[in-house]
Order: C-alpha cells, then structure tokens, then sequence
C-alpha cells in the first residue's frame, strides 16, 4: 500500500450559481482521518443531497484543521468590480483558505480543483503558504481531502442561501437557469432593482438580461 501523504484540499461552491455567495474551502486530511470520512461516506458534493451534506459538514469540522472562506454578494461584486478575473478571485480565496490552515497545522502539500493557471493560487499565497508544494487537478474531488472540502464549501453555501431567504421572505434558486431569471424578477418587483446586487452576482449575463 503506498504511504498517505497529509494534505490540504481546497474547493469552492457558489462560483456557477448567480444567487448566493461564493464559498471555498480547505480540509487538512492525514491518514487517520482520511479513514474516518471514507467510512462517513463522504465524496463530491454534487453526488450527495443538502440534508446528507449538512450533517456531514459538521463530522469534517470536528474530525479536522479547515477553513472556510465565505464571500457575500455585496464582498465578491467589490472585489470582482476590482478584480476583473474570477481565476483570481477564486485563487484568492484558494490561498486564504490554505493559509488560515496552515496558521495552525503544518503542511507541506495541498491540492486543488483546476480552474485556471496554477501559478494564481501561488501568487496569492503569503508568507505560510509559499513554500507548500502545490497542484492542481482536473476532478481533484476523487481525492479524499478535496471531497471533503467540496462538503465543507458546499453546505456553507446551503446554510447562506437559507439565511437569504429568511432575511427576504423569498426563495432563491441555485443554478443559473430560465426559472433564476423570474426569482430575480421577483426580487425586483418586492425591493427595486438597485438591491439585487446584495443577492446575485452581477457580472452574470443573467444580471443585465433581467
């Protein structure tokens, strides 16, 4: 059997929804409690339902050094109006969410979904992260500590788009599709136009077709 090597996972939620923040994550997973979330059951959050990945985002945060980097509507418009470049954006998140680890827990690899040019992530990196060996993979979530900072990312989006919906009295929908466009319509309808930027992402198509 070849030796488990302890990393740092990082994956993000929110990034193709136009409502809702952008989440990334990161899990540092050793060798023990690797074991424990293949036992839990965790994998890609795409592949597990709201209800399953809530409840095992508390079982990650308990058995494991993370972080989670939650950017709200209002924060990502900011920053992207300044950015001009989700790759950069995301890699920022990336890095800070390594980083808050690494304040903690040493570390000398971390993985990563590939969303663009490695070296985004690096560049972010401050004075902890720059020398942590680090890759990128396409479908990274097979990796045990990705999958289970696609879990973290992913119910932190869940639990603030049920914090949206309370503070508007609305129902959101994920995604980006037809029914998105009505929601947003909706929105305008109930709090003017000028307040739908404090729920979407406004660079989205979506934005200037509604």
């Amino acid at each position: 059997m070849t030796e488990f090597i302890p990393h740092i996972g990082t994956d993000e939620s929110g990034k193709g929804d136009f409502f809702g923040p952008l989440v990334i994550a990161g899990v540092l997973v050793d060798e023990k409690n690797a074991e424990y979330f293949l036992e839990l059951g965790i994998k890609d959050s795409k592949k597990l339902s709201d209800k399953k990945m809530l409840s095992l985002s508390d079982e990650i945060k308990k058995a494991a050094p993370h972080s989670i980097i939650a950017i709200s509507n209002s924060k990502y418009n900011e920053l992207y109006a300044n950015i001009k470049n989700l790759n950069k954006l995301l890699a920022w998140g990336h890095a800070r969410a390594i980083e808050n680890i690494l304040n903690s827990s040493h570390c000398e690899y971390a993985l990563s979904d590939k969303f663009g040019d490695e070296g985004l992530i690096k560049s972010a990196l401050m004075k902890n992260g720059r020398s942590i060996r680090l890759e990128q993979m396409c479908k990274a979530e097979t990796d045990i500590a990705v999958a289970a900072a696609s879990v973290l990312a992913r119910a932190a989006f869940v639990r603030k788009m049920q914090m949206m919906e309370q503070t508007y009295g609305m129902k959101f929908q994920k995604g980006c599709s037809g029914l998105v466009k009505n929601v947003a319509s909706e929105f305008i309808k109930k709090y003017g136009k000028d307040r739908l930027k404090e729920v979407c992402k406004v660079h989205f198509k979506t934005y200037n077709e509604v």
